[in-house]
């Protein structure tokens, strides 16, 4: 363990010079209390993308939603979060000019929620990889209690203060524990996704290599408290779920779909999902009848498995297989009996539903690109990569999109976040607030 590390560095900023394009004013008038549970890891309250939200409205202006404040921020595809007043988020500054070479460090930033202008940030080393689809960092810090950790590119887990940004304690876990920099099979080398993961006092992480697909640290000091698997990893983030009573952690590797005890790090069960290249991305979704649902691109397509338990072991049965959904990078959403995401890869990637209990395709939609959702008390708020902000209503019948604005400029990857009414979003250039109209 390191309390810290040679060449990172955090500066706390008193009145950064950020450019913003909404006036005080309107902050003021506009702003409305976030919840109290805020947005504190990826994925949202649930680690799902269901929010409770206010009653939005099913109309927008002309113009879109308020645009309370937005201001340039660096590359990378980390998730926004949203705790007590502050935002926090990763990136690798970004060439100035085309054909320049990436910067060799990454940053975590707090931000101020009101305004956009910076805190606090933290800069450590990181070597630039495979990088031609968007730099990195790409996974979401996770914030438990006073603590905020996040994990590079580089697979370098950080624990810090999150008022102070000072660091309390930080791994390499390639150079500490022989981990895994980036997944082994892909033919792009673009390094480590996978979220973070809170269980009573240690967090999980997906750190790659013998004996340690997954590694569990002691939150207060980074003492390694387990590690287990062999299988590889992927880029998906780890989720937890309750089956009969038991807490299960759900490991989405390149080649399968794992579950451990999440206190010990015991392997309980495995499932085949394997997409020739470890790139299993898209989060694992649990939900009613003790199903759960996995979906890759790359022909790995989606499958229904359905989970029971006795106390001593877990029964896994693969209810059906589809490759007519296959969700690439995006999230997916369950509405009672179906599901939604966007179908594909590199051609096109239209919504698509699915019936839950059979894997029937229900139709599919071309309103948007690729696209993350979530689910906003029942109704879907879509952000597609050419930045296209929507809200819609899903049915078994089809997609009614009520509004949609154009928010975003660049490549849009990152999954929004959503606290009351209030939406955090950004791009591969800059990062911004937005105020959905409520009813």
């Amino acid at each position: 363990m390191r309390k810290d590390r040679t060449g990172s560095r955090t500066h706390v900023i008193a009145a950064a010079g950020c450019i913003l394009t909404a006036a005080l004013t309107l902050v003021a008038a506009g702003q409305r209390e976030a919840a109290t549970d805020g947005w504190l890891q990826w994925g949202g309250p649930q680690r799902n993308f269901v929010v409770q939200s206010p009653s939005l409205a099913s109309s927008w202006p002309a113009e879109g939603p308020q645009r309370v404040w937005s201001r340039p921020l660096g590359d990378g595809h980390s998730a926004i979060l949203v705790d007590e007043g502050r935002l926090y988020t990763m990136y690798r500054p970004a060439p100035s000019q085309p054909g320049q070479e990436w910067a060799d460090e990454e940053i975590v930033v707090a931000l101020e929620e009101a305004t956009g202008k910076t805190i606090w940030e933290h800069r450590y080393p990181s070597r630039p990889l495979d990088f031609k689809f968007g730099a990195g960092p790409y996974a979401t810090p996770l914030i438990i209690g006073r603590r905020l950790f996040t994990v590079g590119t580089n697979n370098q887990l950080y624990a810090f203060d999150k008022v102070t940004g000072k660091v309390e304690w930080s791994h390499d876990l390639v150079e500490d524990f022989g981990a895994q920099e980036r997944l082994i099979r892909p033919a792009i080398k673009a390094g480590i996704s996978s979220s973070p993961l809170a269980y009573d006092d240690t967090i999980l992480v997906m750190a790659g290599g013998k004996g340690q697909a997954v590694m569990a640290f002691d939150q207060a000091t980074g003492e390694v408290v387990w590690k287990s698997g062999d299988f590889n990893i992927s880029q998906a983030s780890p989720i937890l779920i309750d089956v009969d009573g038991e807490t299960q952690l759900v490991a989405f590797g390149g080649m399968d779909v794992n579950g451990l005890d999440p206190a010990t790090g015991r392997l309980l069960w495995s499932h085949p999902h394997d997409t020739s290249g470890d790139m299993n991305i898209s989060t694992p979704l649990w939900g009613p009848g003790d199903l759960l649902f996995v979906t890759s691109a790359y022909n790995g397509g989606s499958r229904m498995l359905q989970l029971g338990g006795n106390g001593t072991s877990t029964r896994v049965d693969e209810r059906w297989f589809t490759n007519r959904l296959r969700v690439h990078i995006g999230t997916v959403i369950r509405l009672d009996d179906f599901i939604v995401g966007s179908s594909g890869d590199f051609g096109p990637t239209p919504l698509t539903a699915i019936d839950v209990k059979t894997g029937e395709v229900l139709w599919q939609d071309r309103s948007f690109s690729r696209a993350n959702l979530l689910n906003a008390g029942g109704r879907l708020v879509i952000l597609d990569e050419d930045g296209v902000l929507g809200l819609a209503e899903a049915t078994r019948a089809g997609l009614a999109v009520l509004a949609r604005a154009e928010v975003l400029t660049n490549r849009a990857w990152t999954a929004p976040s959503l606290v009351g009414a209030s939406l955090y979003a950004r791009d591969r250039q800059q990062i911004l607030k937005l105020d959905l109209p409520t009813s």
